[in-house]
């Protein structure tokens, strides 16, 4: 493995094309995607891992960055299997249920499970809101993903160990 992750998009042959899956990429002109451009905000990464650890815990650029690494590859991973579905059943967008699909079907059950039922409860959410606004005359769409259901693996008080590390 080297420390130029990304760069080389065919890596152990998985031979991702996030190009052809119908959005576009920002990439250099001899069309290699730069690092920096696949990988997720390291500073939400880090944010992320904080709220799992005690208030008093430091956490390494090191590690940040390995984090970073890895979360940036396992959601292209889950989101590559999940488009390759949709591709074969001729659809363009890839939604909540297909990478659930993906997560159990990548071998993820843990995973998948938990995010059918906050897929559900946002859903559930959703539509409630759409209601309320429909009945109170606004016909705006107010849809705000921050506000629904946060899942039990992301909650910071009370974690359940299970949960919050599956592995």
């Amino acid at each position: 493995m080297s420390d130029n992750i990304g760069v080389n998009l065919d890596r152990e042959g998985l031979g991702y094309n996030f190009a052809a899956a119908g959005g576009s990429v920002a990439s250099g002109e001899d069309g290699i995607i730069k690092e920096q451009e696949q990988l997720l905000p390291i500073a939400n990464v880090g944010r992320i891992m904080k709220q799992i650890l005690p208030p008093n815990a430091k956490i390494s650029k090191e590690a940040k960055e390995t984090m970073q690494e890895c979360v940036s590859e396992f959601i292209s991973f889950v989101t590559g299997e999940a488009s390759d579905k949709c591709h074969k059943e001729k659809r363009k967008t890839v939604n909540g249920d297909d990478i659930c699909w993906s997560l159990a079907t990548l071998g993820f059950d843990n995973f998948a499970e938990h995010l059918k039922r906050y897929l559900h409860r946002y859903r559930e959410q959703e539509g409630e809101r759409t209601s309320l606004n429909r009945a109170a005359g606004n016909h705006e769409e107010t849809s705000n993903y921050r506000s629904a259901v946060q899942p039990t693996w992301l909650k910071s008080n009370g974690v359940d160990s299970a949960v919050a590390r599956p592995f």
